[in-house]
């Protein structure tokens, strides 16, 4: 779904990803882990095609949907307007949106329990519900990829945990291939099936969440250690990171 070979970019003589592979199937969830200055946003906006590769190349096989850290209009929309701006492919040039692109636009505020906002205005809400509208958006668009790039920034705990969880629900109900980037490891072992790890420049790791993401290579990327911890919940186990704080 995902294939990325041997990418990389540069601004000048200054180089930000390089010789970076990896590949996700259909439906999976990736996590993109990594400092500040990385390239995890790079990254991202390679895959939308937003930023030209410098070598190598990357592969979406389908149309993408993209979430940014946080809303950016310029006008105080409703909810139903701001969603009904993910199906803009779907229209004619100059046509407006029509009865199917309101049904669409209103099962995405469905499917994520928003339907009840579609005639607020969006800056009312708070940074939680905005993260899911602007995912609302993104599905109505019916695509076959979602990018989100650190969907939880800003966010308390209670949003986080409802942003993940929406993320972990709409992939496996609708298929959707999911990128995210996060600082949070915890957010990869709650809802990622593959993890990248950005350690720097041609320095990276992928796989399976589990195999990755282990104490010694966490402490190596962020230059602190980390433990593994379970917990206790609901009769569960629940597996975090803890970083361990000099």
């Amino acid at each position: 779904m995902i294939e990325v070979e041997a990418a990389g970019v540069a601004f000048g003589k200054t180089w930000i990803v390089r010789q970076l592979s990896f590949a996700i199937a259909r439906g999976e969830i990736l996590a993109v882990l990594g400092r500040n200055g990385q390239g995890k946003t790079t990254l991202l906006r390679a895959l939308l095609g937003l930023q030209p590769l410098s070598e190598g190349t990357a592969r979406i096989g389908g149309s993408v949907g993209y979430v940014p850290q946080r809303a950016s209009l310029p006008f105080a929309y409703s909810v139903l307007d701001v969603v009904l701006m993910g199906r803009a492919r779907h229209l004619r040039m100059f046509a407006a949106p029509g009865k199917a692109d309101h049904a669409a636009a209103r099962a995405a505020l469905q499917a994520l329990g928003m339907l009840g906002f579609a005639a607020r205005r969006i800056d009312q809400l708070s940074g939680g519900e905005q993260q899911l509208v602007l995912i609302a958006r993104a599905l109505a668009s019916e695509c076959d990829a979602l990018i989100l790039d650190e969907p939880t920034s800003a966010l308390d705990f209670r949003n986080q945990d409802l942003i993940l969880s929406t993320i972990r629900r709409v992939s496996r109900q609708h298929g959707l291939t999911i990128v995210f980037a996060s600082h949070y490891p915890q957010h990869a072992l709650h809802v990622g099936d593959k993890a990248l790890l950005m350690q720097g420049v041609g320095d990276y790791a992928f796989g399976e969440v589990e195999t990755v993401m282990s104490e010694e290579a966490l402490g190596r990327l962020y230059d602190i250690p980390i433990r593994k911890v379970s917990l206790a919940r609901d009769g569960r186990h629940v597996t975090s990171m803890v970083p361990v704080f000099s």
